[in-house]
């Protein structure tokens, strides 16, 4: 019997050639960072720029997570997508505020992007020869962008119906919001910024005072003008120019509003006194804080209003807190700017409170008043459990990212990015994200990188919503290449050195708009 020799001098050439092959797949480390859907495009490795960056600003790569699928043209008319980077992507991180993009995606896809929230205006009172006998109350819904333009379209709607001169009060009804979703909390003390303004359905000009300060054009003084306007507001400039560079403009500025707190009435004159020195550097800047309570900032914002509409008063008002009576009849629904509007300025400018109330409404709609958050977060549970998604992981807490718990992954922020793309909403979201060197919060990034490609035809593009906390940073929307490839990408940096981070992701964008996911580029 002929015995078979299996020593390796004797195998055929085909036979070496799969010995070499098994090898490689055993061997070699970018088969073993493959996904097993898509072997050869996927990388488990930090992108070498990347990992460089990370290095250069001591952040280890266990405290980074990547996602980036590509998005490919699906049956139907809908996408499909498969794995190009997946680094650490199942874990759950602090998003900050790119957690704002689960918060639009739901609002546009459930409530529309031309839903418009309701100001309801009653009276208990008649109009009578151009004067209205009565009082008014202002039932709010939410709207998050009741602006000093949109007072100013509410007058000339109350005009329309007659009235020229008001004598009664105001009030205002906040009953469409759960008492604990309006508290004063923040995770950094400072009560004072426009950041950490609270919810409130009849938020207006988001409770912030915003003065502009500049060295005047026609003499060596400074002229200080602020906005909204106040109906009791006066502004003593007692500031003085010295000649030093803009930097650091605020060091030497003092600022104090006298009366400040809630127990001073809502029609008492205010007193805005800035003092200390000012650069003449400075061409322009803005101060903003938030030092007045609700009932004083829209009693005062909607008297001015009224009075800047040619409106009179019997009195001034003194506007105070209180539901709608039964026996008043509604005089006027004013409706705000469409929610496409308002997602525009929650993504591309990061409106913490807008957000926040954004998630309030979904509450409100879908499950009656008083909204809480925590109803906000099961409609949006239910919403992503509808389009096929479970993310066990995530946590909301108040829909804006500015928090210390809300946790998502990056793997399943990515997969809601592409979900998105099959919706009806699809382009309104995407064209309410930042574009990189463009606006937003992207205005100033990637631009030398983009100078690269000002030769092709079709420019690539990022279109990303950032977010950052003293140790978050975090990146999550669209990357169009240079070759036309569409990305989906997130990467969240949790560490206390996370604001070094800005590089590393600033590299992760450029390495796709240049067509990044290559296995030989892996480290």
């Amino acid at each position: 019997m002929r015995t078979q020799n299996t020593s390796p001098s004797n195998k055929t050439p085909v036979n070496r050639l799969l010995v070499c092959v098994l090898t490689y797949l055993l061997f070699s480390p970018q088969a073993h960072s493959a996904d097993p859907a898509s072997q050869e495009a996927t990388l488990k490795y930090v992108p070498k720029a990347v990992a460089a960056s990370l290095e250069k600003n001591q952040i280890p790569k266990e405290a980074i997570s990547i996602s980036v699928l590509e998005i490919k043209p699906g049956q139907a008319g809908k996408v499909t997508a498969k794995t190009a980077v997946d680094w650490r992507s199942k874990q759950a991180m602090n998003p900050a505020s790119t957690m704002k993009l689960v918060t639009t995606l739901t609002g546009l896809d459930i409530l529309g992007p031309q839903y418009r929230w309701r100001t309801n205006i009653y009276t208990d009172g008649l109009i009578r020869q151009g004067t209205l006998k009565g009082n008014l109350y202002l039932q709010g819904t939410g709207d998050p962008k009741l602006i000093p333009e949109e007072f100013a379209k509410m007058m000339k709607a109350l005009q329309n119906l007659g009235i020229q001169k008001i004598d009664g009060n105001l009030f205002f009804d906040r009953s469409a919001y759960a008492p604990s979703v309006m508290e004063h909390n923040t995770i950094d003390g400072e009560s004072l910024r426009a950041y950490n303004v609270p919810p409130d359905p009849l938020l207006y000009a988001f409770r912030t005072l915003s003065f502009q300060l500049g060295k005047s054009r026609t003499a060596d003084f400074i002229d200080i003008s602020y906005t909204p306007p106040l109906s009791q507001l006066k502004v003593i400039n007692q500031m003085q120019l010295v000649n030093q560079p803009c930097d650091n403009w605020r060091s030497n500025l003092r600022f104090n509003l006298d009366p400040e707190g809630d127990g001073a009435p809502t029609n008492q004159l205010l007193t805005a006194q800035f003092s200390g020195s000012f650069p003449n550097a400075c061409k322009g800047v803005s101060y903003n804080v938030v030092a007045l309570d609700a009932n004083t900032f829209i009693t005062q914002g909607f008297a001015a209003a009224w009075e800047l509409a040619g409106g009179t008063w019997a009195q001034a008002p003194t506007g105070k807190s209180g539901t709608v009576p039964l026996a008043s009849r509604l005089l006027l629904q004013f409706e705000g700017i469409s929610l496409a509007d308002d997602v525009q300025d929650i993504n591309k400018h990061s409106n913490n409170v807008m957000a926040r109330q954004l998630m309030l409404t979904l509450a409100l709609e879908k499950m009656g008043k008083p909204a809480t958050t925590e109803n906000g977060e099961l409609v949006i549970q239910s919403w992503l459990k509808g389009l096929g998604l479970q993310f066990p992981e995530l946590v909301i807490e108040n829909g804006s990212g500015l928090s210390r718990t809300e946790a998502i992954s990056a793997e399943h922020m990515t997969q809601l990015l592409v979900a998105a793309r099959n919706l009806s909403v699809a382009d309104t979201f995407y064209n309410s994200l930042p574009i990189a060197g463009t606006d937003g919060t992207m205005k100033n990034r990637l631009i030398a990188h983009l100078r690269k490609f000002l030769h092709l035809k079709k420019k690539p593009e990022a279109r990303i919503k950032t977010g950052a906390l003293v140790d978050v940073r975090a990146i999550s929307g669209y990357v169009m290449s240079k070759s036309g490839k569409m990305y989906a990408v997130t990467s969240f940096i949790n560490h206390p050195n996370a604001l070094r981070g800005l590089e590393a992701h600033d590299q992760l964008l450029a390495w796709l708009l240049n067509d990044g996911p290559d296995p030989k580029q892996a480290r």
